[in-house]
């Protein structure tokens, strides 16, 4: 859970339910605070001498502006800094009543920029906001700091909106597949504990978007386009299935989310839902009424420059209840993913039912991994082919590049000692199943009546997979 929380502070409302819910958060995990407060001597000076051809006559003769110059850098220089320190004096005070370790700054310059630097260099894993400062209207969706600040940040951000607190609002995370979302889950379950506030997911899906392209296409493909497109035959095929598929995708998702939280001792509710997912996400808060949505900075179809995904970007104008913004990553075990949204076809199990025991779980894991990063939910022949064309020596138990480490026998069985190529080749497999494959392959080479493993012994294991596979 967060360690260190960084607050922007500006005395505004939600500034203050802002601290409010860190002090809570701080009191029940340990978390160090930093307050911070940003005043801009230097551009209120430059704002006066920009008025100063607009001041009364009396005041523009020379030594009077002179004069009036040395009081007002004076009065700006201490009395923002007055006035910063008074915030950070309410900060101060807040914390030290309940007993919260915390730190202050005070910071000069533009404020979004100076905030965007500090919390840069800062050790901070959390920032807390107000959505709307003191310069809010009525008909303000974001304050243009926290939104210039949300752009820039590394670190989770909670942006809060509501200073309701009864503990009845749900923590409700919204997923997508995506590392971040799956990241925001995570965290969303950790909070749920500490804040005694209980969790939902909820994953929406668009499936009206390809209707709406179809329509689109058809009113510019020719009739030779659209017969050497099979429009029609595509056409169908989508209506049959994106529905159905979509869905089984989405809700795939939320079981991998439901089996995550019983690991954790956590009840998970989950909801699926059917249209554009900022419209869908807002209409769900608006009918249930969440404390939190928690969501990843980008989504599922984002690359690594984007700053905010665009369901994140019009949440974060548009939601009526506190926002999370998750930078955390999460990617689920392969195996529950699998499970959850991968089948297999008869020839393929049978493909993999003729593998070795010793080495099939390997073999499985290798294949549903490359089939889970390739987007593919259902494992096909032409997938394990495809497997065994990019590993060493055409077996997937063998591929990847890890740090080596020496490995030893099993003290309940007959000693196995590991000759150097041999330990080579058992670094190349993934961390996650290295542990497996150097218990399988000693099996093998007690079943071979070796002492010892050498690169042979490991390459029977590969070439036993390989052969099996074909």
């Amino acid at each position: 859970m967060y360690r260190s929380i960084y607050l922007p502070l500006d005395n505004s409302p939600l500034s203050l339910v802002g601290l409010d819910f860190a002090i809570e958060l701080a009191g029940a995990t340990g978390a160090l605070l930093t307050g911070s407060h940003v005043y801009a001597a230097r551009l209120h000076d430059r704002r006066f001498r920009q008025m100063e051809g607009g001041l009364p006559e009396p005041y523009r003769k020379e030594d009077k502006l002179v004069e009036q110059r040395v009081i007002h850098d004076d009065l700006i220089t201490r009395g923002l800094k007055v006035i910063s320190d008074s915030y950070l004096d309410v900060f101060s005070e807040r914390c030290t009543r309940a007993g919260i370790e915390h730190r202050r700054v005070a910071l000069e310059g533009k404020n979004w920029q100076r905030l965007v630097e500090d919390i840069g260099t800062s050790d901070a894993d959390l920032v807390v906001m107000g959505a709307l400062g003191l310069g809010a209207v009525e008909s303000s969706q974001i304050g243009s700091v926290c939104e210039r600040v949300a752009r820039r940040i590394d670190r989770d951000l909670l942006v809060m909106r509501t200073g309701e607190s009864d503990g009845e609002g749900a923590i409700v995370v919204a997923l997508d597949g995506s590392p971040q979302s799956f990241g925001g889950l995570m965290t969303a379950i950790e909070l749920g504990k500490h804040l005694g506030r209980r969790v939902e997911a909820v994953a929406a899906f668009d499936p009206q978007f390809h209707y709406v392209a179809f329509n689109s296409i058809a009113k510019v493909l020719s009739t030779e386009a659209a017969s050497v497109f099979r429009f029609k035959e595509q056409e169908r095929l989508h209506e049959e299935i994106i529905d159905s598929g979509l869905a089984k995708i989405y809700q795939g998702h939320l079981e991998v989310a439901d089996a995550l939280a019983r690991e954790a001792g956590t009840v998970l509710a989950t909801r699926l839902v059917a249209g554009k997912a900022f419209e869908q996400l807002l209409r769900y808060a608006a009918e249930a009424r969440p404390w939190l949505l928690v969501l990843g900075r980008t989504g599922v179809h984002s690359d690594t420059s984007m700053d905010l995904g665009s369901v994140t970007e019009n949440l974060l104008r548009r939601l009526s209840c506190n926002l999370l913004v998750s930078a955390r990553s999460f990617e689920p075990p392969v195996e529950k993913t699998a499970a959850a949204t991968i089948a297999w076809t008869e020839e393929a199990e049978q493909r993999i039912s003729r593998v070795p025991e010793f080495a099939r779980g390997m073999a499985r894991s290798a294949i549903l991994r490359h089939a889970a990063r390739e987007g593919h939910t259902v494992v096909t022949s032409d997938v394990i082919d495809a497997v065994m064309g990019v590993m060493p020596g055409g077996c997937c138990p063998f591929s990847g590049k890890v740090a080596a480490r020496e490995a030893s026998g099993n003290a309940a069985d007959t000693p196995i000692t590991w000759e150097l190529a041999a330990l080579e080749r058992l670094s190349g497999v993934p961390e996650a199943v290295r542990e497996h494959a150097r218990l399988r392959i000693e099996k093998l080479a007690r079943r071979m009546q070796r002492a010892s493993v050498d690169a042979e012994v490991v390459d029977a294991a590969s070439h036993a997979v390989r052969e099996v596979l074909r």
